[in-house]
């Protein structure tokens, strides 16, 4: 505490203090007029900003102010463009400082389990690597504005059922590999202003009153020394989560909020140091955070449009594209199909919903490039029920035109906060006018405006998918130019599309018990659960086409030290400009303990003329090589080997290269009786010892053996080696020497 802030503190009585660490009008902080303390303004804005006004409930729009609504982060994501992901952060810092806001709630980086997850539209990936360097992009830009952020959920917040109060029950390994790092990689690149914790629990204890989470874990090892607050409604008990390292309770419950820390206090509850600590955070955060004040100022809506279109149409992911019926042929005839296409899905509900500045549906994008094109709904958004009149009329419609458009996805009420999924299929309407328009027409492209995952049984009777997730109030201009072809789509998907849901890791549990949700495939979450088992999907992670095709060659990898440099060279072999995202993936091949084939290690972006190549150059950390290994409290690094594969998407590697690394970690595992006779025998600590004690002639009998006999006695400890003629001395003597 430095002295400024001392005497701060020491000016507050105990009822101010206690006012300090309570929000107060849903999205202030408390301000203090007697020592000329103005309150500061926090608000929602993942994808927009979302500032009301004045005093209101946490999902109404009514005083919402006007803003742009970029694409959601499930499509951003996709983008896997670092530095798209900073101005997205830029643009939002700006609008936030303009509208007086010192923090901005987001980004969301909570990690995408399952796909029934009813918020998975507003969290980045499945993968923690990408999360977490998209998320400390945009936290870059943000804050470089002069706002603060507030990155959320902390921690392990996969389920939206019952999510006051379930524990998401977990080992420590798939907890720190998994669902911590994306929040650890942000805390240490990005510094964010706060961290915002979620209303679960984890293996049993609340989130909001969990010590080793907010004090042991965020503050001691990973440095942060930023403010947490509380999600909205999260804290259960004030007292305890003040002693566990929450700072500030959100949105405050008024003066039962004060009353209750002046009792604990007065009842030694809670100590003053305590109290003092947590007021000192909430004093610095506003110091720092809080926008002068002052009448609100304008900044230039229409360029933010402008980008929020650039950023939707980078981030879109091609999925197919037979007979290259995309992009669409200028001189052939057009339909266009489906409500959405008027009535466009472009974000998603709850605290993310923006009051949108300027929204253009796909319809009307298309009509003003092609006025004369047709259009029919198929389908009522409002219903699932399939209409057979409006159904036909969009088939006569698709009959009479060279290609056909059609919009399809979920309907608003489907995804939300607040509530999981329970299917990953599209409404039956929108599913039968697919298949009716696919019988009576080749050149079909499917447009998708979902929040995440959806299942696609009539993928092989279309032409072309565009998955556009929610795409943000510029979804028709960037819908457009993509189809059109002005736009040469790039994204890559941040998920796995599984084909059915019952091959999903987390089916057998997700939302199974109202109190626990149990983590039973550990690590195995995503690509890496399906690449583990070898099981099909209907599109892989990091997939996605282009309007061109690139080659990969010339891989070279070399040890530096503590790290692995690397290059290889991408060659544009198409007709037409593109980018091209590198994914380069680690797996480990030393380590004997329970690991993915393979993790995202890094991405690089280049873009090419068609025919040009470009050397692509990267860099693999530590980290990259090492698993959390919790006997230790540890990342650990392993000497052996490591084969880096380099490629387009998870299962689509073409080249690869093993690298061997030497650790400078005292990894071995202790010799002892537990020991088992053929490690021993491979391992050079033993050799030694193993002559002097007598034992070398004894296993080196049986280790030449390939009788099953002989493999068993190899897979046996060294304290049952007297089946084999050792003695209890030599046993003893052997350990005795080798350690």
């Amino acid at each position: 505490m430095t002295q400024i802030d001392q005497d701060l503190v020491q000016q507050l009585s105990l009822a101010e203090k206690a006012a300090l660490v309570s929000g107060k009008d849903f999205w202030f902080t408390a301000g203090n007029q007697r020592v000329n303390l103005q309150r500061m303004m926090v608000t929602d804005g993942p994808s927009g900003l979302r500032k009301q006004a004045s005093s209101a409930d946490a999902l109404g729009l009514n005083q919402s102010v006007t803003a742009v609504c970029f694409p959601a982060s499930s499509l951003t994501a996709c983008s896997f463009d670092r530095a798209g992901l900073t101005q997205l952060g830029t643009n939002l810092g700006e609008a936030a400082r303009a509208e007086k806001v010192g923090v901005l709630l987001g980004p969301g980086i909570n990690l995408k389990r399952s796909p029934l997850a009813g918020r998975n539209f507003e969290y980045f990936s499945e993968d923690p690597y990408l999360a977490g360097e998209l998320a400390a992009s945009y936290v870059n830009g943000v804050q470089q504005q002069g706002v603060g952020v507030s990155v959320k959920h902390f921690a392990a917040n996969n389920r939206e059922n019952q999510r006051f109060t379930m524990s998401s029950d977990m080992d420590e390994r798939t907890l720190r590999e998994l669902y911590l790092a994306p929040f650890e990689k942000v805390v240490k690149q990005s510094h964010p202003a706060t961290i915002m914790c979620s209303y679960n629990a984890i293996n049993g204890t609340l989130n909001s009153q969990n010590q080793r989470l907010l004090t042991q874990i965020l503050r001691d090892e990973w440095g942060f020394d930023g403010l947490v607050m509380s999600d909205w409604g999260a804290v259960a008990d004030h007292v305890a989560a003040l002693k566990a390292g929450l700072d500030l309770e959100m949105p405050g419950k008024g003066d039962l909020s004060v009353q209750e820390i002046i009792d604990a206090v007065d009842a030694g509850e809670l100590g003053i140091g305590t109290l003092n600590r947590a007021v000192v955070r909430v004093l610095r955060m506003v110091a720092k955070w809080q926008q002068p004040a002052g009448e609100v100022e304008s900044y230039d809506l229409e360029a933010q449009h402008k980008y929020a279109r650039q950023l939707a149409a980078k981030s879109m992911v091609l999925l197919q594209n037979n007979d290259q019926v995309l992009p669409l042929k200028a001189d052939r005839s057009l339909a266009v199909l489906g409500a959405l296409a008027k009535t466009p899905r472009y974000q998603g509900g709850g605290s993310s919903h923006v009051n949108a500045y300027r929204v253009v549906s796909p319809l009307e994008a298309i009509q003003a490039a092609r006025p004369e094109v047709q259009f029919a709904a198929g389908y009522q958004l409002d219903q699932e029920t399939v209409d057979d009149q409006q159904l036909q009329a969009a088939v006569n419609v698709a009959k009479s035109a060279d290609q056909v458009v059609l919009f399809a996805g979920y309907p608003a009420e489907r995804e939300s906060e607040g509530f999981d999924k329970t299917s990953l299929s599209l409404p039956e309407n929108q599913t039968k006018l697919i298949e009716a328009v696919a019988a009576v027409n080749e050149h079909v492209t499917v447009v998708l405006q979902n929040g995440a995952v959806v299942l696609m049984p009539w993928q092989h009777k279309i032409a072309g998918i565009l998955e556009t997730y929610l795409a943000g109030e510029a979804v028709g201009e960037a819908t457009w130019d993509v189809l059109s072809g002005q736009v040469n789509p790039s994204g890559r998907l941040a998920e796995t599309f599984p084909l059915r849901l019952a091959d999903t890791p987390s089916t057998l549990t997700f939302n199974a018990d109202p109190a626990r949700e149990v983590y039973r495939e550990g690590l195995f979450m995503g690509y890496r659960y399906y690449d583990k088992k070898q099981l099909p999907v209907a599109f892989p992670f990091g997939y996605g086409l282009s309007y061109t095709q690139f080659k990969y060659d010339e891989l070279k990898l070399t040890v530096a030290g503590d790290h692995v440099d690397g290059q290889v060279r991408v060659t544009n072999t198409g007709d037409v400009a593109g980018t091209e995202t590198v994914q380069i993936y680690v797996g480990n091949q030393a380590s004997h303990i329970e690991k993915p084939v393979r993790t995202l290690a890094g991405f690089e972006q280049v873009t090419l003329e068609a025919g040009k190549s470009a050397t692509v150059s990267f860099t693999l950390d530590q980290r990259a090589f090492s698993w959390y290994n919790p006997a230790k409290a540890t990342w650990q690094l392993d000497s052996g080997s490591y084969l880096v594969a380099v490629g387009h998407d998870s299962r689509d590697l073409p080249l690869s290269q093993q690298v061997a690394l030497t650790s400078d970690q005292d990894n071995a595992e202790p010799i002892t009786s537990e020991s088992y006779v053929g490690d021993l025998l491979h391992d050079p600590r033993a050799k030694q010892a193993l002559e002097t004690s007598g034992l070398a002639k004894t296993f080196e009998a049986i280790a030449g053996g390939q009788t099953t006999d002989d493999q068993m006695l190899l897979n046996m400890p060294l304290r049952a080696a007297v089946m084999v003629g050792a003695t209890p001395e030599q046993v003893e003597a052997f350990l005795k020497r080798v350690n």
